[in-house]
């Protein structure tokens, strides 16, 4: 026999679980508190099973609760997505795309973005900018037509396409010792401070790889730092070293503020990545834009100058 739940009672669900009071869900839904009540006590008469607890104060879901929540966010995705599948079939030139980016790679995807929206400006980005944890909840949620990142989401399907290579460096400040030194093992830099993205960054990930594979140590942390700007502006204040992508240095590297060390087995190149969680439905708008930055999103990417750090530049194509 089918539920007799109603999209009301699942709407209340959600806002009581996000506010933690039944007179908040009342006031967010214009409805009386007594109402709300009679509304959730009804629900929980047909589960059988209490949909909440109260803990010091505040609504807390159960179970049962967790259960309906998960049923209410995927019933509003799949009305969001037809909502948004009958607006392009009224208008099938229109439409709008949510695109996650991960924060190595704002130094490009904008200007990608930019040059897409100029192409086709009957068209609306929302754009999330986020680290890769962030950016593959988007992509399990379903909230994110798209993302672009470095590494696929392992515990997820997904489906990937090329944008183009993603160069990783040591950097130093300019005046730093080994700067002029040639051909530097690994096992060289074990002992030198680094400045390290956050536990779960897939450039963390990457360097961690890089000394695995070369059987040393990894280099002492003198920091741990959640963003690329601070980063660039600790190595260029003396506080050590860093593992990162050459993509968000070269503006820095060009003008003389930072250094490329001359490191065996870098740069270690992976590859930039359009992703889609494979049940996520693209409509026309997402597919064009999917289009494009597989064709001609590497177009963006930023190049190593030359001279110091020219080594780095991007293989040729």
């Amino acid at each position: 026999m089918a539920p007799h739940w109603t999209l009301k009672q699942l709407r209340l669900v959600a806002l009581a679980a996000a506010s933690g009071s039944y007179a908040k869900a009342a006031q967010d839904m214009g409805l009386s508190p007594p109402a709300v009540t009679a509304q959730m006590k009804a629900l929980e008469v047909e589960l059988g099973v209490p949909v909440f607890e109260r803990v010091e104060g505040r609504l807390r879901p159960t179970a049962a609760g967790g259960e309906l929540l998960a049923a209410q966010q995927r019933i509003a995705h799949a009305l969001a997505e037809a909502e948004r599948a009958i607006a392009a079939l009224k208008s099938p030139d229109r439409g709008s795309v949510v695109v996650g980016v991960v924060s190595t790679a704002k130094y490009f995807a904008p200007m990608a973005l930019a040059a897409f929206r100029k192409r086709r400006p009957e068209i609306e980005l929302k754009l999330m900018i986020g680290n890769r944890e962030e950016i593959i909840a988007g992509l399990v949620s379903l909230d994110l037509d798209l993302a672009v990142m470095g590494r696929p989401p392992a515990a997820m399907e997904a489906q990937t396409q090329v944008i183009g290579d993603h160069p990783h460096v040591v950097i130093a400040p300019p005046a730093h010792r080994l700067m002029r030194r040639r051909a530097l093992s690994p096992a060289s830099l074990s002992r030198e401070p680094f400045l390290v993205r956050e536990q779960g960054s897939g450039t963390r990930s990457l360097m961690e790889r890089v000394f695995e594979e070369a059987c040393v140590p990894h280099p002492p942390i003198a920091m741990e730092i959640g963003s690329n700007e601070t980063i660039k502006q600790a190595v260029m204040a003396g506080l050590g070293l860093s593992f990162i992508s050459a993509h968000t240095v070269a503006a820095e590297v060009a003008d003389g503020r930072l250094v490329v060390l001359d490191v065996e087995g870098l740069p270690a190149v992976r590859q930039w990545l359009v992703v889609r969680a494979r049940d996520k439905r693209l409509l026309p708008a997402g597919r064009a834009l999917l289009d494009f930055l597989a064709k001609e999103g590497g177009t963006f990417l930023p190049k190593m100058p030359e001279g110091e750090g020219g080594r780095c530049f991007l293989p040729s194509r």
